[in-house]
């Protein structure tokens, strides 16, 4: 939750070029907004004599050009719009995901409620670094996950019925890693290609390959800007509400470790990820978590 501070001091109010005037930022989780919520943010915004929106690319709205002797009334009424001022300074800021299972058809996991979720327990939290938390639905990444201080992958694991693939070849064409060839009349699986998509799963015209189960990847410590870096993994787990705890003990480790006036990425071996990776481990029981196994399959499942 954000502090109960003044409405100048929220990080969802950005000081402009033209230090005149500010831009007002909006927190939406996941960037989905009603109707009538983004009709409410037009009419505030030109109630206080903006003429253009902007879309930003963590998937909020900004209202442009707004007079600081006006920001107490502003946040009012997008409170009272269900669209509150947003974050953007050191702090949880809004949580973003792609559309996931609601209508993906690549989706592996319901990525917007997911965020929703998130939000709902950590958005706002003054943190010594920003923490951009990004969902994506499926490896493929929409939502730039790996570029993110916390980046969550939806994954889908094949086990294939055993003995019965006919070897049509299907899923070797829809496999766009081409880690899937046919070896005597049998789909052969290249593990370190396999990047568990889910694809082949979704392709099998005889239902052979079956889902082993909706899991979710969790990075650590990613970052876009000018010298771009990926996240490091942490771990795999199997449920939102795993997903939930992880993310809650990676907001509190960097909150108690890390220092600011840096990026989160600058600073992970000086704030033992090593160790924590380890302490998360420890703390997910076996059963909820995945392997270091990225494309196994089950023990004689033959893919």
């Amino acid at each position: 939750m954000l502090k109960d501070m003044g409405i100048h001091m929220k990080g969802g109010v950005i000081t402009e070029l033209d230090s005149e005037y500010c831009t007002i930022r909006a927190r939406i989780p996941a960037g989905v907004i009603s109707c009538g919520q983004l009709k409410g943010i037009a009419e505030v915004a030109e109630r206080y004599g903006a003429d253009s929106l902007h879309l930003t690319t963590r998937q909020t709205i900004e209202i442009p050009h707004m007079n600081p002797a006006d920001l107490d009334a502003i946040a009012k009424d997008l409170a009272a719009n269900n669209t509150p001022v947003g974050s953007e300074r050191d702090e949880v800021v809004n949580v973003i995901a792609c559309p996931g299972t609601e209508r993906c058809i690549f989706a592996n996991i319901d990525s917007i409620s997911l965020a929703r979720s998130i939000d709902a327990k950590l958005f706002g939290k003054e943190m010594p670094v920003k923490i951009r938390i990004s969902i994506s639905a499926c490896p493929n990444a929409c939502t730039s996950p790996l570029l993110n201080e916390i980046g969550i992958v939806g994954q889908n694991r094949p086990v294939r019925v055993p003995g019965l693939c006919t070897g049509c070849g299907t899923c070797v064409e829809y496999c766009k890693e081409e880690a899937i060839t046919i070896k005597r009349g049998i789909s052969v699986l290249d593990t370190s290609r396999c990047v568990q998509c889910g694809t082949c799963v979704r392709s099998c015209p005889y239902n052979l390959l079956q889902s082993s189960g909706e899991h979710y990847l969790i990075t650590v410590g990613g970052r876009r800007g000018r010298h771009p870096k990926t996240g490091r993994e942490l771990i795999t787990v199997k449920s939102q509400a795993s997903v939930l705890l992880v993310v809650e003990k990676v907001v509190a480790w960097v909150y108690r470790r890390a220092w600011s006036g840096r990026l989160l990425s600058d600073q992970m071996d000086e704030i033992q990820f090593e160790k924590f990776r380890d302490e998360i481990k420890a703390l997910i029981p076996e059963d909820e978590r995945i392997g270091d196994t990225s494309g196994e399959i089950s023990a004689g499942s033959g893919i």
